[in-house]
C-alpha cells in the first residue's frame, strides 16, 4: 500500500521504487537492517523516504524474499545509483533488484552471498535437545563469522530451525562454521544451503 507521494520539484518527477531483497529476514530484522537506516539516509540527502515493506512466505511460512518500498523525489540515474550503493552497503545479497515499475527494466543489485543452516528439530536423540541450545549455535556462529559475514535473521519451522547468514563468500562462511558444526551435537543432521 502506497503512502503519501512526495510533491514534485520543478523539473523533477517523483517515483516509487521497490527494493526487492533476496534476504530471508523477518519484518523486525528487515526494519533494523534495511528500512530504518535506508530511510535515515534518504531523508538526510533529501532524496525521499521508505514507505513500508513486505515479505513473501513459502507454504510452511519460511520467508523467501522481502521488499522495501521507497518513494523517491527523483528517479534519475544518479539518484538510483546512490540508492543502489546504499542498499548494497547495508548488505543486500546477490539476486536482489530494484523494481522501477511498468515499462522499466529491473536493476539487478546485491553483492553478498547467503548461507542458511537448517538445524534438525525432530530426528536427533531427546538428550541432544535437552542438553544443547540453539542460542549457543547462534552466538557461536556470530563469533566465528567475525567480519566475514553476519546473521541477518532466523526462522523456526515445524521441523527445522534456520539461521540465515550473509557475507562476501558462501564458501568462506561455510569453512568458518564447519568445525563447530561437526563438534556440536545440535548441528548433527543439519542442512547447509546456499541461498544467495
Amino acid at each position: 500500500m502506497l503512502g503519501k507521494l512526495f510533491k514534485s520539484r520543478p523539473g523533477k518527477q517523483p517515483g516509487h521504487v521497490t527494493v526487492n531483497l533476496n534476504d530471508r529476514v523477518q519484518p523486525i530484522h528487515r526494519g533494523e537492517i534495511y528500512e530504518d537506516p535506508l530511510d535515515a539516509f534518504l531523508r538526510a540527502k533529501k532524496l525521499g523516504a521508505v514507505d513500508g515493506g513486505g515479505s513473501l512466505l513459502s507454504e510452511v511460512g519460511e520467508i523467501q524474499y522481502c521488499d522495501v518500498e521507497v518513494e523517491l523525489t527523483d528517479t534519475n540515474e544518479d539518484v538510483l545509483a546512490l540508492l543502489v550503493r546504499q542498499v548494497e552497503a547495508l548488505g543486500a545479497p546477490k539476486g536482489s533488484k530494484l523494481i522501477l515499475g511498468a515499462g522499466k527494466e529491473d536493476i539487478p543489485i546485491g553483492r553478498n552471498e547467503g548461507l542458511a543452516v537448517y538445524l534438525n528439530g525432530t530426528e536427533l536423540p531427546d538428550s541432544v535437545y535437552a542438553e544443547c541450545d540453539s542460542n549457543v549455535v547462534y552466538r557461536t556462529f556470530a563469533e566465528l563469522l567475525g567480519k566475514e559475514g553476519s546473521i541477518h535473521s532466523y526462522w523456526q519451522g515445524p521441523t527445522e530451525t534456520a539461521l540465515y547468514m550473509y557475507g562476501p563468500s558462501f564458501e568462506r562462511m561455510h569453512a568458518l562454521l564447519s568445525n563447530f558444526m561437526a563438534s556440536y551435537p545440535l548441528c548433527d543432521k543439519a542442512r547447509v544451503v546456499q541461498i544467495a
